[in-house]
């Protein structure tokens, strides 16, 4: 989260897309995933395919805020009104803070997937996003089934 917090929004924006595409959505088509311009998005940072077909899309929020910072319930409405705006039926509202107890609420309503700081790290983790793996360890076991008579 310290790396993270050190960039700009417009890498933060770049992130949450190349985590989505790392996640599976998306696909192998140009333009998958793509990050709206800097100033006069309508609110929308971000939108991706949900599959790897292109048949639906998700409208992305992605938010660089400290993550002490506690994103409430009309953060969630505005960005409701943006995919409005844009005719959209989903939408992903990430950050690097916390979702209060009524945006999460207001969340579930309007059909937005939310993902906190805490998710997001752990996603970037499971997916190898900004991490390279340093060690591997193999750890054997006895394999009793060759040591029967029958197995040689």
């Amino acid at each position: 989260m310290d790396e993270i917090m050190k960039q700009s929004s417009s890498f933060f924006e770049r992130l949450v897309v190349q985590l989505l595409l790392k996640m599976g959505y998306g696909g192998p088509f140009e333009g998958a995933g793509i990050v709206t311009r800097a100033t006069g998005d309508g609110g929308i940072d971000g939108i991706i395919k949900e599959d790897k077909l292109g048949f639906s899309q998700i409208y992305i929020q992605a938010k660089r805020w400290d993550p002490s910072f506690t994103v409430n319930r009309p953060a969630i409405q505005t960005f409701s009104g943006a995919l409005r705006d844009e005719g959209a039926s989903k939408g992903l509202f990430i950050t690097t803070a916390k979702f209060s107890k009524g945006a999460i609420e207001s969340a579930k309503r309007q059909h937005i997937v939310l993902v906190d700081g805490e998710t997001l790290t752990r996603l970037m983790i499971e997916y190898d996003l900004g991490v390279s793996i340093s060690h591997t360890y193999a750890i054997k076991s006895l394999d009793t089934d060759f040591f029967s008579e029958d197995s040689l």
